[in-house]
């Protein structure tokens, strides 16, 4: 799956908290960047002015969740 979010500073604790629940890799990525969405300090140094893009083959629920509420297109 790949969805596009947006995501804020204040944002990234809880969104590493929840994909860090998963038992399956998620990457989160913006032009050539990507990084683990399961790691603080590589989610937090990416760049939240741009749209960032969520890559994952798995399902989780909450994960579900706090992907459509970050998501950009509705």
């Amino acid at each position: 799956m790949v969805k596009t979010i947006r995501l804020t500073p204040d944002a990234v604790q809880h969104f590493v908290e929840v994909t860090s629940r998963c038992d399956f890799d998620i990457d989160i990525s913006y032009n050539r960047y990507v990084v683990d969405a399961k790691s603080f300090l590589g989610v937090y140094g990416l760049d939240f002015r741009s749209p960032l893009t969520v890559t994952y083959e798995g399902y989780d629920a909450e994960l579900e969740e706090l992907l459509q509420k970050l998501s950009l297109a509705s």
